[in-house]
């Protein structure tokens, strides 16, 4: 295999961890367009597509799949590892929530089950009348975290996205410090995620080889309200008898905080959010709203102020590029409007220069090197606080005991990174 790229790009092998794809049955698709002027190959392989005009070279191939119930697969016997993999078929179930998970996988409709902090101490209990085992393997991959609205844009018809002195305050840095020193992460860790995580502090997860830990110089924003208060003074908000802050113009610091509605964990932590501000004396409107309005307010138009949400992660920081890109699709926190160009959006030297940073990591080669420039990133991330990390909770699983060699990671795939190597000691089977 040959791979002939426009620019050096060093995380190419993981960049390539998913399938080769056959060539004798996508080729044309690549080259050929539809009417909107994209390549065939995005929509040739479909839902509606017969499971056996797909081809893969995995160590299963598609069997079937019932829109809304589940996915299942069967062993694929030209799979590259002879005699592998040992189990015959696998079921993906689609389960609409991860209450209705839980509950079937106590009832034995499922074999396993990514486990909740909520849900710990009540599987725990079960293990052995249940017949499964509860992996964990430290902080998952990815981030949560809280953003303001740092875009200084103006719609076609000269209406700024965000209330022009509200994004004074967002937009000084101060400001964004006061609010990280201001929530009380320990708390969340502890009450939301039942000690089931660890403070977060940077964009690049800690099971990353290119993560710097504060050890080695990251920037972090202990609890403490005083401090907070105190950046606030120093850029001339001030508080009024009853606590209460106000900017020097005299407008109430108050702003509208978002989340996805039926995420339990996320509005967990906006309500501590919502709690741990009014202690310093912003008033904060937390509302989760629906899914796909959260989405459109994001990305299409651009109508919010603060959210609260989450990035998956990987072990490469260039995987992040998206998110760094000034001009990326989830560089949420200053975007540019997907139908029209804004007018003032301002770009900021740092947002360049994490973008460059990002740039660099992954074209050289070297690893120490990598390493180097993407601490140098994550400290400038640190240092601006466009997004502001809160708790990364710990990667956990729990599978039935009959699966035999379970060699729990949390680096992509939990449970089931091994697959082919897995057993069930029933015999042969699904």
């Amino acid at each position: 295999i040959r791979c002939t790229l426009p620019e050096p790009f060093s995380p190419i092998l993981r960049a390539m961890s998913a399938e080769i794809l056959p060539e004798h049955a996508l080729r044309s698709t690549v080259e050929k367009t539809d009417s909107q002027g994209d390549p065939e190959f995005n929509s040739t392989w479909g839902t509606g597509t017969d499971p056996d005009e797909i081809i893969g070279n995995g160590m299963y191939v598609l069997n079937s799949y019932s829109p809304g119930q589940r996915v299942t697969f069967r062993r694929n016997p030209y799979y590259w590892r002879e005699g592998q993999p040992y189990i015959d078929r696998v079921v993906w179930q689609v389960v609409e929530n991860q209450d209705t998970a839980l509950l079937q996988f106590r009832s034995g409709g499922l074999d396993a089950l990514s486990v909740a902090p909520q849900y710990f101490s009540l599987l725990k209990q079960e293990e052995e009348r249940g017949n499964f085992t509860i992996y964990e393997d430290g902080p998952a991959l990815g981030t949560t975290f809280m953003t303001f609205n740092l875009n200084t844009g103006r719609r076609p018809n000269g209406e700024p996205l965000v209330e022009p002195y509200k994004s004074k305050w967002f937009n000084t840095p101060e400001f964004r410090k006061a609010i990280a020193h201001a929530l009380d992460r320990n708390t969340m860790v502890n009450t939301i995620y039942r000690g089931l995580g660890e403070e977060q502090n940077s964009p690049i997860s800690f099971q990353s080889p290119y993560y710097l830990s504060p050890k080695e110089g990251l920037p972090t924003y202990d609890y403490d309200p005083e401090k907070a208060k105190e950046l606030l003074r120093s850029v001339g908000f001030e508080y009024n008898d009853r606590g209460e802050l106000f900017d020097a113009e005299g407008n109430r610091v108050r702003f509208t905080l978002l989340t996805n509605a039926g995420n339990q964990i996320r509005e967990a932590l906006g309500a501590q959010i919502k709690q741990d501000l009014s202690k310093i004396g912003i008033q904060v409107d937390f509302t989760p709203i629906a899914f796909s309005t959260l989405v459109d307010k994001l990305n299409k138009n651009l109508d919010w102020e603060a959210h609260l949400i989450g990035f998956t992660g990987g072990v490469d920081p260039a995987g992040q590029m998206t998110i760094w890109d000034v001009e990326g699709r989830l560089h949420s926190f200053n975007q540019e409007h997907p139908e029209y160009e804004l007018e003032g959006r301002e770009v900021r030297d740092w947002e360049r220069q994490i973008e460059s940073l990002f740039v660099r990591g992954s074209q050289v080669f070297d690893e120490q090197e990598r390493k180097e420039i993407y601490g140098e990133a994550q400290i400038v991330a640190q240092e601006n606080l466009p997004f502001i990390y809160l708790v990364n909770p710990y990667s956990m699983g729990a599978v039935r005991d009959r699966v035999e060699n379970v060699q729990y990671s949390a680096v992509g795939g939990g449970a089931f990174w091994n697959l082919y190597e897995l057993r069930l000691s029933e015999g042969e089977g699904e």
